[in-house]
């Protein structure tokens, strides 16, 4: 026969056990929704980071000797912008809507690389990928930039340049829209940019070219 004491602490330990569980229902039902969405958020921060890490690795480890030279000269080109300077040339020397285009391409790429260089790096603040570590090909090596890696400013200005002749020039999108995807690839195939960076730089670059047509459109109204 078990004692008294023993046969009142059993329901009342039962009704703790209840009382405590009821309380962490009640917590998790009354968890502040702000602290939810951080939660769901950084979750998806961390996947995102995980897909762009190995989209990167996957790129390294792909052998592809037959494009490792052309994709590494065509990424030297392309710094400074000199291709899409070199198209803007082109076309000014056509009066008309092609020197418009060049005018227009020209600031966009100048809105482009200021935004990416002076504000969207200095706020990520990403670090360049460990290009030895996923042991990209020597053949695909160009100069590891110093900066910061977020966002992507060749891709940028490829995309602000593309954007802004074909706003004026349809016929010179698509086909200015592949070299700037061809741009913006080679600097993940070189292993200076991760594929975010690549993303992240051409929605800077549209967002660049689409504020550049709405000056040129305010002033003609104007």
């Amino acid at each position: 026969m078990r004692p008294s004491g023993e046969e009142g602490a059993l329901p009342a330990a039962t009704g703790l056990a209840a009382s405590g569980t009821a309380a962490d229902r009640d917590g998790r039902r009354h968890r502040p929704r702000s602290a939810t969405l951080r939660g769901r958020i950084d979750a998806t921060l961390r996947g995102l980071r995980a897909l762009d890490g190995a989209v990167y690795a996957a790129v390294a480890a792909t052998p592809t000797p037959t494009l490792d030279t052309a994709l590494r000269r065509l990424s030297q080109a392309a710094d400074h912008s000199r291709i899409s300077f070199a198209l803007a040339a082109a076309l000014a020397t056509v009066p008309g809507r092609p020197r418009q285009a060049a005018v227009v391409g020209v600031c966009a790429i100048a809105v482009a690389s200021a935004s990416a260089d002076l504000v969207g790096k200095r706020l990520v603040r990403r670090s360049r990928p460990d290009r030895e570590a996923a042991r990209v090909a020597m053949a695909r090596h160009v100069p590891m930039p110093a900066s910061a890696s977020c966002p992507s400013g060749h891709t940028a200005s490829a995309v602000a340049f593309a954007a802004a002749v074909g706003s004026v020039l349809p016929l010179a999108g698509p086909p200015l829209g592949l070299l700037a995807a061809a741009v913006g690839y080679s600097r993940v195939h070189t292993g200076v940019h991760y594929p975010a960076d690549v993303a992240a730089g051409a929605l800077l670059g549209l967002a660049s070219a689409a504020a550049v047509r709405e000056c040129a459109t305010c002033r003609r109204i104007r």
